[in-house]
């Protein structure tokens, strides 16, 4: 029995590390770039010393990061986004300038299948053929992408490529689905501070565990254009003062899903710069001081959305006919009738945390979950069933 336990928790140990969200931000887009900072740690700089040259690790790490821990824990643009991804429990990477966007690749230990959430702040390279594939089977089997551009004219590395056209030119032509997301980006440039926000009371983005967003500021950035046609779930979150916060034209901020991912695309990057970057480049605090804090509201609860994309069904309840829970509300057992053909059932709580996995079962025993709102997730199908625990 000493032998044994040690090992029981060995592998508990690795179950929960692997069921841990892992949230990647990438660094293979020039997006240290001349007045560029879009990372998350600094410490490193290129042979030059002028720029940025973060490893896949931010040091010091984050295990030390408390509630209270400020932005510069870390040196780079990013890092208040990133520490307060850490105090949500989620753990943050760097795709470092020499790693590769893939997915699928064995060989990688960076490949996007090991993360939940991939981060790309204002690109300035150009997606290769190859990461185009990978970043779109991303996003198709699970993953959840935030898409932060720049506006118009801003190649900072002069190869003649802007984010918004970078990012549109990635939509636009791939080997898995043109334009499937629902919007492209605009070839704008503009500075504004707008109170123009829909009436959404039960949006993820707008009004989650951060708080409600009331306002939002850009600093030259660009719009998007929604189009519904190629992806209903397409829905603008901030729109330009004068625009209809109901329409198509002048959004700042939008989201959408695309078979089992979401994506979540910002048309400035000044929202997620927090002042505490490279030292070379003239940096402001974003993140806090504009807009009065409800930058860190917006993309904080729209990473939050993100990682929570494995829980499909939350927004799509099963057919009554597709099976039955009862009783609800319930103390003790859940009984469980499906008139399906399922192999196995993932139970979430609220949070979009998996709390237990089930094959063909007639019951399950919730008596030592907490009270709350739960979610059974049957595998092979995008919806989900809830209940209440008493």
């Amino acid at each position: 029995m000493k032998r044994v336990l040690p090992l029981i928790v060995c592998v508990l140990f690795a179950f929960f590390a692997q069921a841990q969200t892992r949230i990647l931000f990438d660094a293979t887009k020039a997006e240290m770039a001349n007045n560029a900072d879009w990372i998350i740690d600094a410490d490193k700089h290129n042979i030059m010393g002028n720029e940025s040259n973060p490893s896949r690790y931010p040091t010091p790490d984050q295990s030390g990061i408390s509630a209270n821990t400020k932005e510069y824990y870390w040196k780079g643009a990013l890092s208040a986004w990133a520490v307060d991804a850490v105090k949500e429990g989620y753990i943050v990477e760097t795709l470092p300038v020499n790693g590769h966007i893939t997915y699928g690749s064995s060989s990688n230990l960076q490949d996007l299948t090991n993360y939940d959430v991939f981060i790309v702040c204002e690109p300035n390279i150009r997606f290769k053929w190859s990461e185009k594939t990978a970043l779109m089977k991303f996003v198709k089997n699970g993953g959840g992408l935030f898409m932060v551009s720049d506006h118009n004219h801003s190649d900072r590395n002069g190869d003649g490529w802007d984010s918004p056209a970078i990012w549109n030119d990635w939509m636009d032509d791939n080997s898995v689905e043109n334009n499937p997301f629902g919007f492209s980006f605009d070839y704008e440039f503009f500075t504004e501070a707008t109170t123009n926000i829909p009436n959404l009371p039960n949006d993820s983005l707008l009004h989650g565990s951060y708080g409600n967003v009331t306002s939002v500021e850009f600093y030259g950035g660009t719009s998007m254009t929604l189009h519904p046609a190629q992806n209903s779930t397409v829905k603008g979150v901030v729109y330009q003062s004068g625009y209809s916060n109901t329409g198509n034209y002048g959004v700042m901020c939008a989201y959408a899903k695309y078979g089992a991912g979401r994506v979540v695309a910002l048309g400035d990057s000044s929202p997620a710069d927090d002042g505490s970057g490279d030292t070379h480049d003239n940096l402001y605090d974003g993140w806090l001081e504009d807009a009065n804090g409800n930058h860190e509201r917006l993309i904080m609860n729209a990473t939050i959305w993100l990682a929570q994309k494995n829980v499909v069904g939350i927004e799509a309840p099963l057919e009554k006919e597709a099976v039955s829970l009862y009783p609800n509300p319930v103390h003790t057992k859940l009984y469980v009738s499906v008139g399906l053909d399922v192999e196995q059932m993932t139970l979430f709580n609220s949070l979009g945390q998996v709390v237990g996995r089930y094959a063909k079962v007639k019951y399950i025993d919730v008596s030592d979950l907490p009270q709350g709102i739960y979610y059974l997730y049957l595998n092979g199908q995008a919806k989900a069933k809830s209940f209440q625990k008493l």
